[in-house]
């Protein structure tokens, strides 16, 4: 697939709250795709969502999360991986974070719809992904976040597509 560079930006204090809040009471693997600095890895984790982990490419920002999970207390705790966001296997994630740019969205919908189980859930911040409908939001403007069902997403992708071949 296209791999498309998306520009580093930090999310607010707000944003990771929201992102956050949208996960709450939920257990399993989290990660979060494009992880940046890492500020949403390390709040997970001390949430409790565990294991906690990032896919990051930009060596800089990998240093900078790590030193931020050390900092937290958390080092060897949660994982910051220098890998590619499309080569990785999504299969035993239950909670996918995607703070990432509109036009990386497309694609990424068809690998999360392609791997991902029924039971998890994809939150997105900064921009929803245009062709799914959330399960809920929280935040306006710039701090809002869609949480997305995998089951419901994939349910309404199969009405959709038996709706036009009809």
């Amino acid at each position: 697939p296209l791999c498309p560079q998306v520009p580093y930006q930090p999310s607010s204090p707000r944003q990771v709250a929201n992102a956050l809040a949208l996960l709450r009471g939920r257990a399993g693997k989290t990660v979060d795709l494009g992880s940046g600095d890492g500020r949403l890895v390390v709040e997970a984790y001390k949430q409790g969502l565990r294991p906690a982990l990032g896919y990051e490419l930009n060596p800089w920002l990998l240093c900078l999360a790590n030193y931020r999970a050390w900092r937290a207390g958390y080092h060897g705790k949660v994982s910051f991986l220098k890998k590619d966001l499309w080569k990785v296997d999504l299969s035993d994630c239950n909670n996918v974070i995607v703070f990432l740019a509109p036009s990386v969205k497309p694609p990424l919908a068809a690998k999360l719809l392609a791997e991902l189980p029924d039971g998890a859930r994809v939150v997105a911040g900064r921009f929803p992904f245009p062709s799914w409908t959330p399960s809920s939001t929280l935040g306006q403007g710039l701090e809002q976040v869609w949480a997305y069902d995998m089951k419901e997403v994939r349910r309404a992708v199969q009405s959709s597509a038996q709706g036009s071949a009809v």
